[in-house]
């Protein structure tokens, strides 16, 4: 079972993109994260004719996730991340694909900081927090899958020392990350690349996709069930090379089927 995440930056004006990726790479389930697109202009059609149907939860100009698949039903069961019922941004939801509750979002970038932003970054993690501990208690095989906008470890990161007080990099956020995962939740890449430099997100600017100047934002969390079944897993980064594409990569593992 090939699970990926892909951050589109925009599912419209890259769909080109996107199709030629899942043609290429055909992965049974899919997540995607800034859709920057209201429910009603979705590429539904589209997808559906490359052979994916799912659900999604969009929002006009910024953030939006996804949850597609070729192969299985997509079962909805929630796209709002408990906690705050005021919080209106697209950047979470879940479903029930082949026996597995696939979590999709997309945390606050949380720049500049500090400020109101990234109080923001840090209650949404507060609140992915408990989300993930509930999930435990409940023992589901789950994922915990998108853009987490936290780059984990100096590793996880082209020259750590420029970033040490950027949102994605600073303390508290890192700690945040350590906490969610823990001792119960595995993340999936580095596990199977403990000590290789793997990067999946290049800026537009500096020519850093060409310096390899990245950072590891997009992350796979599995629960202990899903973790033994973890075959290979990596990032297509050539399709960061692609026209007109997305600032990240498309991530993506394997697991074992039961």
């Amino acid at each position: 079972m090939k699970i990926a995440t892909y951050n589109v930056n925009g599912v419209n004006g890259r769909l080109p993109v996107l199709l030629k990726w899942l043609k290429l790479a055909r992965p049974d389930v899919v997540c995607l994260q800034e859709l920057k697109s209201p429910n009603e202009k979705f590429p539904k059609d589209a997808l559906e004719k490359a052979g994916y149907k799912g659900v999604w939860h969009g929002q006009k100009s910024w953030n939006g996730v996804a949850i597609l698949s070729n192969k299985y039903d997509v079962e909805e069961l929630g796209r709002l991340l408990p906690g705050d019922e005021e919080d209106v941004q697209s950047r979470y939801i879940e479903a029930m694909v082949n026996g597995i509750l696939i979590c999709c979002l997309y945390l606050p970038n949380g720049n500049p900081a500090p400020g109101p932003k990234f109080d923001y970054k840090l209650k949404w993690f507060a609140r992915l927090n408990e989300r993930a501990n509930y999930l435990k208690k409940r023992k589901l095989p789950a994922i915990l899958i998108g853009d987490f906008n936290v780059m984990p470890t100096d590793m996880d990161v082209y020259k750590p020392e420029r970033w040490i007080k950027d949102a994605l990099f600073r303390p508290e956020v890192r700690k945040a990350f350590k906490q969610l995962a823990g001792k119960y939740w595995t993340d999936a890449i580095r596990t199977l690349y403990p000590d290789e430099i793997i990067y999946t997100f290049w800026d537009y600017f500096y020519n850093s996709y060409s310096r390899n100047a990245g950072l590891r934002i997009d992350h796979f969390l599995l629960s202990p069930d899903l973790k033994k079944r973890l075959i290979k897993g990596g990032v297509d980064k050539q399709v960061r090379g692609w026209k007109k594409t997305s600032d990240h990569a498309p991530v993506w593992i394997e697991l074992k089927t039961k």
